[in-house]
């Protein structure tokens, strides 16, 4: 369980529409700098915050980019507890309106689909999948250094955060971004 709470954490900054995203130009352009944003190196502390791994503190490294000509990003990376590293990837793709991806190799394999999700300002809202399991992850954006990132899961009707991160940037915005400014 502790593998799982532990691969479901680092989703982060992997993360869909929430139904009813408008296809407009304006939308997509909004989208686009929102994943841009999260173009560079990030790393910081998580911890499990609720459930049986309660109190487990990890670190994570991840170097995010864009797709060319899509939106969406790629996170690549790894998270440390103790000693154990876990290799981390993560990639989210808008098409047809829709977001899409998958954690790791995805539900059919050890990880997670990403099924919708939508950006909202600062902040990004993907849906998670697993088998019987439903979730959320919210990435923030307060700065254009500190990112937040929580996973929460469904429990009967209510989401019940289990996992929280703060990511800062370890380095400059990804090559790609400075190329369009």
């Amino acid at each position: 369980m502790l593998k799982f709470a532990f691969k479901l954490a680092v989703l982060v900054a992997a993360a869909a529409p929430i139904s009813g995203l408008a296809g407009t130009a304006e939308a997509s352009e909004r989208e686009r700098r929102f994943f841009q944003s999260v173009e560079g190196s990030w790393s910081g502390p998580g911890e499990i915050v609720a459930g049986k791994y309660k109190g487990t503190k990890f670190v994570c490294n991840f170097a995010g980019d864009t797709p060319d000509k899509k939106i969406g990003m790629d996170l690549d990376g790894s998270c440390r507890v103790g000693v154990f590293t876990q290799p981390m990837r993560a990639t989210v793709v808008r098409s047809n309106g829709v977001y899409r991806g998958t954690f790791l190799d995805g539900a059919a394999g050890k990880g997670l689909d990403v099924t919708e999700g939508k950006v909202i300002g600062n902040d990004v809202v993907f849906a998670l999948h697993r088998s019987s399991l439903s979730g959320a992850m919210r990435a923030r954006i307060s700065n254009n250094n500190t990112m937040h990132i929580t996973i929460s899961v469904k429990v009967n009707d209510d989401m019940v955060p289990v996992v929280g991160m703060k990511l800062k940037r370890t380095g400059s915005g990804g090559i790609k971004a400075i190329a369009r400014q």
